[in-house]
């Protein structure tokens, strides 16, 4: 029986998700691997000048720093974060329905970028890693936007929603890259980079 490259190479070593996210610790059980779930909290503040991408690896990298006083020889622990940029901004997660729907609003009819960083973290090295999503919302009318709101509570999520939910599935009329980024985990990018380390 053929086995899994990516678990043939990861033997000896132990895979910790840094992250509570439930779509994230089901990527990497699509992934075949073994690992155990592991989340710290960390104030999730940014220096302000800091632009798309540069927003989404520096605190990939921040949720990693509880882990450096802990990790083990053979150890990896995998921290991420999601950002999604529309005209110049970062919108994060809402805190109430006015904001989620100011952020559908905002969205709709237009294009924004959905950015993952996925940050590697051991005793001896730190390696980030970043995809870029391009997503076309349809025009949404406030009828669409409410009812998502109401229905789904999208209140853990960058842009205040999730591709994979009934948002995705009326109002996506176009994608760009990476269909597992937009969900929250550039599953290719993690794949290769495990391998490659």
């Amino acid at each position: 029986m053929t086995e899994n490259p990516l678990k043939i190479k990861l033997q000896g070593y132990k895979l910790i998700l840094g992250s509570g996210s439930p779509r994230r610790k089901l990527f990497l059980e699509e992934l075949g691997l073994d690992f155990e779930v592991r989340p710290k909290s960390v104030a999730e503040i940014y220096p302000e000048h800091l632009q798309g991408r540069e927003i989404s690896e520096y605190l990939a990298q921040l949720k990693a720093t509880p882990f450096k006083q802990e990790l083990q020889p053979k150890e990896i622990v995998l921290t991420s974060d999601t950002v999604v940029w529309h005209n110049g901004a970062s919108l994060a997660k809402a805190a109430t329905p006015q904001e989620a729907f100011q952020m559908l609003r905002t969205l709709s009819g237009d294009w924004h970028e959905v950015i993952t960083s996925v940050c590697f973290t051991a005793l001896d090295f730190q390696k980030t890693v970043s995809a870029v999503t391009e997503v076309k919302f349809k025009e949404f009318s406030d009828e669409e936007i409410n009812y998502y709101i109401e229905q789904c509570q999208p209140f853990d999520k960058a842009g205040a929603y999730g591709i994979q939910e009934w948002i995705g599935m009326i109002g996506i009329s176009e994608i760009k890259g990476s269909y597992t980024n937009v969900v929250g985990l550039p599953t290719h990018l993690v794949y290769d980079t495990l391998l490659n380390l």
